[in-house]
């Protein structure tokens, strides 16, 4: 066999390198095939039984007929996919002997996982965060022996990184613990420690304005996907960069120019769930004084028949969205807080007229989406100061 070495990068998108060629698994190949190279690499350091091939990838119903010789067609596929690499010799990469099937042990192989864990050993924390490129076996991860392996070296590089981010902001490295973070959070899109380190990184540059687009960026992230806001500690960072986001004088035409809304301006204003509290907390202060009514509904996506699907929920609370937009009044104000509902504040408005109002969006929502599985529902009450002691509140569910 020949002097070179075949490079398997597992850490991100699975691809085998061999001198000058290179494939990955986006070729339109069999997954399954993909998956079973891959796990004759990342264990070639033994010889894996035919039988444990067999109980990972062929204990389906569909295939129970024959097994073996499913298998035997998933290496033939496999042995073609490495002939790419080397036409004379990638059929031989992967060999069986005692009976069942492993690497070639003539062929040199280096893998980004074991090069990852040895740079870890090393304490070289660079080293470490570059060779992690991705999520272990990214577009292949479903499998079950893949799972904890992927959830292993996510530790791993999590780790590796609040080890090295913290000592870089120490050492007054705050740019390359930006470039660090921003890397970082294409691997990782939802890690907030990731987002704070940023954060800190970019207040200690004087750069805040970028702090608070970060911010309502990664508030939107999280509620769009799970429903919840930053934690106390993200929010506090905001505050910092809010407090002092023009620290040097400007005139009434400038905060004017800051403050004015962009874009269009028709339809209800949106916003996220944590300045829709603060959006609140403002009227409930306003109406104690004023006596102006308020109220607030909440929208509520179901099933009609059934539980929705993630996906389908999902379509239909981004539909219901553009919807709310556009339909309900300049004045009105909504927000998305949870994965399956929205609240709108609706001003100088009377609990009828924001029955009325409310089941005019919905109704109008229907015939748009006539063949929706999802059923919204809707509940209207009262704003209500949080000092005044009232009566139970009109509450009404349309």
């Amino acid at each position: 066999m020949s002097h070179n070495v075949l490079k398997v990068n597992m850490l991100g998108t699975f691809s085998l390198e061999w001198g000058e060629q290179r494939i990955t698994c986006d070729i339109n190949r069999s997954r399954r095939v993909w998956m079973l190279l891959a796990y004759i690499f990342y264990h070639r350091k033994r010889t894996i039984p035919q039988s444990e091939l067999l109980d990972l990838f062929w204990n389906d119903e569909k295939d129970r007929a024959n097994p073996a010789g499913a298998l035997k067609a998933a290496l033939h596929r496999a042995r073609g996919i490495l002939r790419l690499l080397d036409e004379q010799e990638g059929a031989d990469f992967v060999v069986y002997g005692n009976g069942g099937y492993g690497i070639n042990p003539s062929l040199t192989v280096e893998m980004d996982t074991e090069e990852f864990e040895k740079a870890l050993e090393d304490g070289d924390l660079d080293k470490a965060v570059s060779l992690y490129q991705g999520e272990f076996l990214a577009r292949l991860s479903s499998d079950a022996w893949a799972v904890p392996v992927a959830a292993y070296f996510r530790k791993l590089y999590l780790q590796s990184l609040e080890k090295r981010l913290p000592k870089l902001h120490e050492e007054g490295q705050y740019e390359k613990a930006c470039a660090y973070c921003r890397e970082a959070l294409l691997n990782e899109p939802y890690e907030e420690m990731i987002y704070q380190h940023l954060m800190k990184n970019l207040l200690a540059l004087d750069r805040r304005e970028e702090v608070l687009g970060l911010y309502e960026e990664f508030s939107k992230l999280l509620m769009a996907n799970f429903g919840v806001i930053p934690s106390p500690e993200s929010r506090q960072l905001y505050k910092e960069a809010l407090r002092t986001v023009n620290h040097y004088s400007v005139d009434a035409d400038t905060v004017g120019e800051q403050l004015r809304e962009s874009g269009p301006v028709d339809g209800a204003l949106l916003c996220d769930y944590d300045f829709f509290k603060m959006l609140y907390q403002a009227e409930a202060r306003l109406i104690a004084r004023s006596g102006v009514a308020v109220h607030i509904a909440l929208l509520s996506v179901g099933g009609k028949d059934r539980e929705l699907t993630r996906r389908t929920l999902d379509n239909a609370m981004e539909d219901l969205q553009s919807h709310l937009h556009k339909s309900f009044r300049r004045g009105d104000v909504v927000a998305k807080c949870s994965p399956s509902q929205f609240v709108v504040m609706l001003p100088n408005a009377n609990f009828e007229n924001s029955c009325l109002a409310c089941k005019r969006v919905i109704k109008a929502f229907e015939r748009l989406k006539p063949h929706s599985p999802a059923k919204i529902r809707v509940s209207v009450q009262p704003l209500t100061p949080r000092e005044e002691c009232l009566p139970p509140m009109m509450q009404k569910e349309l």
